[in-house]
Parts: C-alpha cells; structure tokens; sequence
C-alpha cells in the first residue's frame, strides 16, 4: 500500500504535491505592454493542471483571451538537458510554457514548446512556429519583434520569419559554451540568461563559459547500475570558476570582444542594453566589491562608472542596477538599511528597507520594501525622495509596471491564495488620469487548512516568530514542540502570508506545537542582522533557535520542552542536524532534508560570501562543519534520533554531504537513519515523492517524541 493513496477526500500531503504546493493555476509571468493596456502571462487550466498556457488580459474590455495551449502538443516532456537544468536553477516546478520574452511594444511574444520556438502576434491570436534546431531553449525575441534569438546546444543561433535559422556564434571545444549562464549565476546570481539584443535589434552581447577550470564531479543512479554517472562541474568553495567571457556579436558573425578584467572581476553578476547604453554588473571573488561598467558597443571597451565596497559583502539586489535618462538607479546598503539610490546617493529614509527594484519611471522608481520584517509592500518613490504607498499595508506584495498599468500580487494571513489586482492610472506619469481595475482568474486551490497561528518577537533579539498550535488544543495539553525553520540568509519563512504556514499547520494539527522563527542572517531587518553571520553560519543560527525555543515556552506553559523536534530543507535541513549533534540537551530528534553538511562542498559564490576562501580562512569552513560535531555516545551527547533524507540526483547540494555525515555517525557508533531518493534533484518535485515525505516525516518525528494521535 502506498502512504497517503488517493481517497475521495485527498489528505494535504497529496494535494500539496499534486498542486505543486497549491501554486498551479495562478496567474504568473505578467508582463505588461508599454501603453498599459495589455498583459500577456500564464496559466495552467486548474489546480492540478501543471501545464501552462498562454494568456491575454485586454484592460479596457476587462476581457482575457486564450493565446496558446500547449497541453496538446505530443512530446511537451521533452526536454533538452540544459533545460531541465535551467529549470532546476531557477526552481521551475511548472511545465507547458514556463517563461516568454516580449518584443518591445508588447505586440509579439516568443516561447518554446517540446524544443521548438514559437511566436505569437499578441493582437490577432496568431501563433506560428519557426524554424529552428532540435532542442532549442530560452528563446529571446528582439525588441522590433522581427528575430528570435535562442540557446541549442553549446551555441546561439537566431531565427526569423525571412531569413530562417542560422548560427550567430558557437565554439569546437567540448567545454565551451556561447549563450547560457554559468551554474553559479542561475544558482547564486539570480541570472540565467547569456545573451542580451541590442536595442536597434542588430547585434547581441553574447556571454562565453569555459568550464575546464571547474573541477568534475559525477552524479550516479543506483537503482540503474547499467546507466553511466552523469559528470557535472561543480565550482565547490575555494576552486575555480568557470571562466567567462563577453562578445558583441553582429548577426553575420563578426564579433568585438568585450575587454573587461574577468580576472579582476571574476563575476557577471548581470548585463544590460537599452537604448540609454551598455552596461555589466560585475563583483570581485570576495564579493566585497561590486562594479558599474559602461561598454562601448563598437569597440567593447569598458569603463567605470560605480563602485560599491563592503567589508563583508556586496548584496545583490533584485532588479538593481538600472539606467535611465543618465541616472543610475541602485539599492545599496547604507547604515541601518537597504536604500534607493541615485548615482550612489541615497534617497530613502533608515526606517525603510527597500527589497527590489521593479520598475524605473518618468515619475521615479517602483520598489519592494519593508517598514517591519514580515511585510513587503509596492511603493513609488519619486526622484528627489519622496515615498507614496501603492499597496495595501500588511501582507506580501509584488508588482509588475508596464506604462501607467500596475499589477500587484498580494498575499495576506486573511486569505489563501494571491490575489492579482491590475490597475491603470494609479501612477503619476499616466496622461489621461483614467482608472480601472481588473483582478486576473485565479484557478489555483485554497488548503484546507485552518491556521492557527500567532506572530511574535522572541527573545532579546525580539526575533520574528510564528507559533502554530493544534486546532483542537486544550488548555491543560502538554505539547510536543517541532521547530521549523530555514533559518539561512536570503529566505524568510515568518511573513505575512497564509501560504507560509499550511504545512507547519498540518504537522501543529497531528499534535505539535510548531515555531517557526527568522534568526540573524535573514533578510528584512537591515544589513547589520545580516550580517552577523560573516564567518560562522552555524552558531549565531542554532543559538537564534534556542532563544525562541525558550521564549516561546514562557508564552505558553502547554509547550513541552522535554520533547522538542526540528525538521528542515537545505539549509534548514543543515541546521536541523546539527541541533541534535551540537545541542542534545534541547533537541530531541531532527529530520535534515538536502543538508549541506561541510560547506567545503558547497559552490564558490554563495559559501566564500559568508564564509570566504577556504585557502585563506580555513577556520570558519572547521566551525561549521558537521562531521566534526559528531562524538560518540555519551551522557553528555546522548542518541537522538535524526533521519537524512538526500536525493541521489541533487546537483546544488550533492549526497556526499549526507553521506560523509552518515559515514562519520557510524564511525562515532551514533545510529540514525539515511533516506535516499533515487533519482531525485533538490527540488523533489515528483508527486509522489513530496506527498510521502510528509507522511513519513510525520510518523518519523511522531515515533521519536512518543506523540499519540488525539
């Protein structure tokens, strides 16, 4: 019998998975046409429809048109290597159409479908498909609309309606690559895309990966021990990189090589080409100094234009840098908080932190930002500094800008699902001053679940903190206590949002009270908590867990600190081992799910960040390694149940390091137990994987705090 099979009336881990946790059927991928007065975006059909079609939201009609459906094309699962692999970066849990590029009046849109490049004229409906080689991806369209550029192979080629397919550059050598980002940029960097149009659509800045510098490691099956590992090159922390190079590429093939110092600046953090000019973002190997460089499109010469220094690193920031009108629009970190700047001036306040930039206006620069941690709201923050509030206050807010038209998706602990509310007018630079509104279809399922959860700042550090209860829970209850955290930089898990919480909540309704908490390292407090973690992202994190452990408990006497659990992904999964290893006095059992475990194996970007150049600062990569948190059994470090969970098929954090850490248990004759999942990436995306995971985690951390069903 299979854990958690079909019934009438499916369990949540079933519905979790099948709707790929209750994302499917939303709108996403807006993008607004420059009038405003269209969005094109995708859809799946239902809430456990994976498969994404392509829509049209007229704004004065109020009326949305189907513009492509993909679930009848025969072979849409098949997919070339790079690809899946670019998925895999950029955490794709969808299929159909995953992404589109829209020329630059919004009038015609390129995707690919199966491997092939389709165009569709947005106005008539009309969607052709054009000639290309076999396995093409990430198809890019020019902004007059007549080309498309797309990645195949190793190589970057170019189609149109009139002239057909052809090759625009591409290399012999087995390890080069024209067109694609390297890992660390779609891993670390946010950037997944190696070329860029220009704005007269006659030429394109072409990113070249050479991969022979990076060291090869191998990825088996060992349920298929007739099938080849499959070798990867993995820039681990303190080896090299892939080396990366730029060239402007007319279409015939001459090629200007962009001179840039990548010895220098051994990151391209991002590129950009409009019509106010050329410009890369660049970043040193410690990541404590980012550039600005114009390029000059005809010879490729570069110079500087800003510079950013910090002694323990430079953020990368989300839509940042811009160029518009000569100005240069960046967020960067000054004193207490994250700011708008112009040309390196700061123009928002201290009590602000500003999270991305989404869009650059005649009217100023549409940002993310936050006034309290747990909530991200749109504003419009004109030229000279002044901060207006586009977003209803409290929730999790994005935006999509496109003319006067403004898109917000808004997620709330009052509902469910993201609601998406497009507006026209709302901006100062509209001409007509006319509104309207339109909130987009909505076919994605609400959980049910009903949470019951409360907010609070723990400790002395006043840390942000949810705690969710058993809906039943009585007031003379002893419950155990599940931690569940991610509790590493760049990701928070306590916001203002429902979606948040639903899985913590079904754990709280099997009988555990859960805390979910956001220690030092977390975003949305200011760069100094973030900080705080530079060279040791092990103690600052667990000590974080602790404090509101015990501060929780002191708000409610039902929470029963003789059985305490935690459970985690990734990082998190990393901090849940190393609880029970480095505090068995608190923790009682753990479930570490995709764990890195010595960072030395992690890739350069993210780790050397934090931890920097194993070469150069070896003890901070010992301090945070859990192999050597592992002692024998005493009364000092008693047993305690921990379960591994890996999939054998994970590239960003491979099963080595669970199974160096397993190795090392036995040897230190500590039991515990190893899940390994053939077959399986970092993601876990497969259906029936991701619904029994749950099961068996629940009956796992039940068996270890003796928690009996109600």
């Amino acid at each position: 019998m299979i854990l958690g099979a079909s019934s009438p009336e499916q369990s949540f881990p079933r519905r979790q998975a099948v709707t790929r946790r209750f994302t499917l059927g939303a709108p996403r991928n807006l993008e607004i046409s420059p009038d405003g007065e269209r969005i094109v975006f995708l859809r799946s059909g239902a809430a456990d429809d994976p498969v994404n079609a392509l829509w049209m939201l007229d704004l004065a009609a109020g009326v949305e048109r189907l513009l492509f459906d993909p679930s009848s094309v025969a072979d849409l699962d098949d997919l070339p290597a790079a690809e899946r692999a670019r998925r895999e970066r950029a955490r794709e849990a969808g299929e159909g159409i995953v992404g589109f590029s829209a020329d630059a009046l919004g009038q015609r849109v390129a995707f690919v479908v199966a491997g092939r490049i389709m165009v569709c004229d947005v106005g008539s409906g009309l969607v052709e498909s054009m000639d290309s080689e076999p396995g093409a991806f990430d198809p890019v369209i020019s902004p007059n609309g007549s080309r498309v550029a797309y990645v195949s192979g190793a190589s970057l080629r170019v189609t149109s309606e009139a002239e057909g397919d052809s090759l625009v550059v591409g290399d012999s050598a087995e390890t080069v690559s024209w067109g694609s980002a390297e890992f660390v940029a779609g891993e670390e960097m946010g950037r997944t895309r190696g070329f860029w149009w220009s704005p007269d659509s006659d030429r394109l800045l072409v990113e070249r990966v050479d991969i022979a510098p990076v060291e090869q490691w191998w990825i088996g099956a060992p349920v298929s021990p007739e099938s080849e590992p499959t070798p990867i090159r993995y820039p681990a922390a303190g080896t090299s990189n892939a080396e990366v190079g730029l060239a402007i590429v007319e279409l015939d093939g001459h090629m200007v090589d962009v001179a840039w110092d990548a010895a220098g600046w051994e990151y391209l953090a991002d590129a950009s080409w409009s019509t106010d000019g050329l410009f890369l973002t660049v970043q040193s190997r410690d990541q404590r100094t980012l550039a600005v460089l114009d390029v000059d499109p005809d010879s490729g010469a570069p110079s500087e234009r800003h510079r950013v220094t910090d002694p323990h690193w430079v953020e990368l920031v989300p839509g940042t840098p811009r160029l518009r009108g000569g100005r240069l629009v960046t967020i960067e970190d000054h004193g207490s908080a994250r700011r708008l700047c112009i040309d390196g001036d700061p123009i928002t306040t201290d009590d602000t932190q500003v999270r991305s930039l989404v869009s650059v206006t005649e009217s100023g620069m549409v940002v993310t930002a936050s006034t309290e941690p747990t909530s991200t709201g749109v504003a419009l923050v004109s030229w000279d500094g002044d901060l207006r509030w586009l977003s209803e206050r409290g929730g999790v807010n994005n935006a999509v800008v496109g003319g006067g038209t403004l898109a917000i998706s808004r997620r709330s602990l009052d509902f469910d699902r993201a609601e998406i509310k497009v507006t026209s007018g709302q901006l100062a630079d509209v001409a007509d001053g006319s509104s309207r509104e339109v909130v987009l279809v909505d076919n994605s399922e609400a959980p049910t679940v009903n949470l019951h959860l409360s907010m609070h700042r723990l400790g002395p550090r006043r840390l942000a903190s949810a705690l969710l209860l058993p809906t039943d829970a009585k007031p003379d209850d002893s419950i155990p206590i599940l931690l569940d955290p991610y509790g590493g930089p760049h990701a928070q898990r306590v916001v203002q949002s429902r979606s948040a919480f639903h899985a913590s909540q079904w754990f709280a309704d099997h009988g555990f009270a859960v805390l979910v908490t956001d220690g030092r390292g977390t975003p949305g407090r200011g760069p100094g908590f973030e900080r705080e973690v530079r060279g040791d992202l092990a103690a600052p994190v667990l000590e974080d867990q602790v404090e509101a452990l015990y501060a929780a408990a002191n708000l409610d006497s039902r929470l029963d600190l003789g059985r305490v659990a935690i459970r985690g992904w990734s990082f998190g999964g990393y901090l849940s081992a190393m609880a029970v290893l480095r505090r068995p006095d608190i923790f009682h059992a753990a479930v570490a799910g995709a764990p890195v475990t010595d960072w030395r194996l992690y890739d350069t970007h993210y780790t050397e960040r934090y931890l920097g150049d194993p070469r150069t600062e070896p003890e901070n990569y010992v301090r945070t390694d859990l192999t050597a948190d592992v002692k024998p059994p005493s009364a000092e470090f008693p047993e305690r149940p921990l379960l591994l969970i890996h999939g054998l098929a994970d590239d960003n954090v491979v099963a080595a390091h669970t199974l160096r850490l397993s190795r090392t248990m036995l040897a230190a004759g500590r039991s515990h137990a190893v899940l390994p999942l053939s077959g399986v990436t970092h993601m876990t995306p497969q259906e029936e994987v991701a619904e029994n995971l749950l099961l068996l985690q629940l009956r796992f951390l039940k068996d270890a705090l003796a928690v009996v069903d109600g």
